[in-house]
């Protein structure tokens, strides 16, 4: 069963905390060379569609962010 969210709603200068999870909960990162791979995709998404990271926690199977 697929359980689908609302659209998150967008307006300028709102804090959004982001999460997301491999599938079935399965690792999304193997070593620190996938989490610096992450970072620096990031870090280029900045460039395209900029934001502010406040804050971000990447764990084995999921990540946190704070934009």
């Amino acid at each position: 069963m697929l359980i689908s969210r609302k659209p998150r709603i967008w307006f300028p200068g709102a804090t959004y905390h982001i999460i997301s999870r491999g599938n079935r909960r399965a690792p999304i990162f193997y070593d620190e060379a996938d989490r610096r791979t992450y970072l620096a995709l990031l870090e280029e998404t900045r460039t395209f569609y900029p934001f502010t990271l406040h804050a971000y926690c990447l764990m084995t199977n999921h990540i946190h962010l704070l934009l």
